[in-house]
């Protein structure tokens, strides 16, 4: 492969990342607060905490521009190489670099080189790249997210059931090897973000959806 297309999917891996870095729900607290959201609730950039920090129109706002962020990362990819507007890559090594920009979009989201490498627990933004991967895949993640949601009101759980079961989904579709690998790294990804959260269920103790978090605050999930 020429340096060209090795150049231009860098770029296009380095644009993802700082789209995931937008830090929306840090912006709304500034904005809105005049607070750094860091400081409040779980510490979590994420909507879940944005909920419960700052009020349900603002978390509605930062739940759909942090899903936007993902779409954006993965979308450019395809409409770059759509277009040609980029040196073309092997038509084998695309797949992987939308799943790669869909990573590091995710990254961005929660290590965010905004706000020191901090940030959310990427399920928002996760679920933006699934919408521009496979729709059938986002949309069964995202069923099972409602469905966990609807019967125990706890976000995090939710949030780590649909991480689960986006691996789950791209065997039952029988989408391409790329996908699998970014769905188990990606679920392993946001479980991990969760640890606190998972302390806290095994606990009994992790609130429900809108619930303040106790003090002194832990991460929770945010999306």
């Amino acid at each position: 492969m020429t340096p060209a297309p090795i150049a231009s999917a860098g770029l296009l891996l380095l644009t993802a990342y700082l789209l995931g870095s937008i830090p929306t729900g840090y912006w709304a607290g500034k904005l809105l607060q005049g607070i750094d959201i860091r400081e409040h609730g779980s510490k979590s950039t994420g909507a879940t905490n944005v909920l419960r920090t700052l009020g349900k129109p603002a978390a509605i706002a930062v739940l759909v521009i942090d899903i936007l962020k993902g779409m954006a990362a993965v979308g450019l990819v395809r409409l770059i190489y759509a277009q040609g507007w980029f040196p073309a890559l092997p038509v084998d090594w695309q797949d992987w670099l939308l799943v790669a920009t869909a990573m590091l979009a995710m990254i961005g989201h929660s290590r965010s080189i905004f706000l020191n490498f901090t940030g959310g627990k990427s399920v928002a933004t996760s679920l933006g790249v699934l919408f521009v991967l496979n729709l059938w895949l986002a949309l069964g993640t995202l069923g099972t997210f409602l469905i966990v949601i609807a019967i125990s009101r706890i976000v995090s759980l939710s949030s780590i059931l649909a991480a689960i079961a986006a691996s789950l989904v791209v065997l039952g579709l029988q989408l391409p090897l790329p996908y699998l690998v970014f769905t188990l790294i990606a679920g392993f990804y946001v479980i991990l973000r969760h640890r606190a959260n998972i302390q806290r269920l095994l606990q009994g103790t992790e609130p429900k959806l809108g619930e303040k978090i106790p003090q002194p605050a832990a991460e929770e999930s945010a999306a």
